[in-house]
């Protein structure tokens, strides 16, 4: 079975206009264990509360994909790679921390 997406696309003139930047997130997990529901629960209310219309999200379930680990050297799960807009980031954990990965993801700045 291939990897999980979750697309959530916004209409063209909307997207433009407020935030040209699209964000390809893969998250990695093994299986569905707590942590991995969490991050992925905690990643798709970031998104939609932060990046409403302009994400793409992929699950990457590495106890059935394990190969998929070595492309983006995943060393521990759960782990997010934002792969655009480069460059590509990579926070590990289950994203429970929101300011954390706003500014990992580039969408907050440190203040």
């Amino acid at each position: 079975m291939p990897p999980t997406k979750t697309k959530t696309p916004a209409p063209r003139r909307q997207q433009n206009r407020r935030n040209p930047r699209v964000y390809k997130l893969r998250l990695y997990v093994a299986g569905q264990t707590p942590k991995s529901i969490r991050a992925f629960a905690n990643l798709k209310a970031l998104c939609e509360e932060h990046l409403k219309g302009s994400y793409q999200i992929e699950v990457v379930d590495l106890l059935e994909h394990p190969q998929l680990a070595r492309g983006d050297q995943i060393v521990a799960i759960p782990t997010l790679v934002r792969q655009l807009p480069p460059p590509v980031r990579k926070i590990i954990g289950d994203l429970s921390i929101t300011e954390r990965v706003l500014v990992g993801l580039d969408v907050q700045e440190v203040d």
